[in-house]
């Protein structure tokens, strides 16, 4: 059973390395961008070996479809939470409704038909 959780751990893991990687430098914009991405693509690198092992594992319990979308809904919540803690970004009523809305793919897309 733990098995079936394994690709959702790995991939809240992986998008944490990727938020890194494609946003922590928001903070840093006096650095020359070379170096921006040089680091982007070293944390790049460690997200991949956690999204790479999710997807395999994963796909003896979910379509790639499903995948797909655990990993959008893992990233929204992960970004989110990154934005107001690391960005110091306000967190917007508007962008509450446009993840109900995901959540309702969500629904469709692991609904039984």
């Amino acid at each position: 059973m733990f098995r079936q959780f394994l690709p959702i751990i790995l991939l809240t893991i992986s998008n944490v390395f990727m938020t890194f990687a494609w946003y922590g430098h928001l903070k840093f914009k006096n650095t020359a961008l070379w170096i921006v991405i040089i680091v982007s693509w070293s944390i790049a690198f460690l997200e991949y070996c956690f999204q790479v092992p999710a997807n395999r594992i994963g796909h003896e319990f979910f379509s790639a479809a499903q995948l797909k979308t655990i990993q959008e809904v893992i990233t929204l919540i992960v970004f989110s939470v990154f934005s107001v803690l690391y960005l110091k970004e306000q967190f917007k009523w508007n962008y509450l409704v446009g993840f109900l809305f995901i959540i309702l793919a969500v629904f469709f897309i692991f609904k039984k038909w």
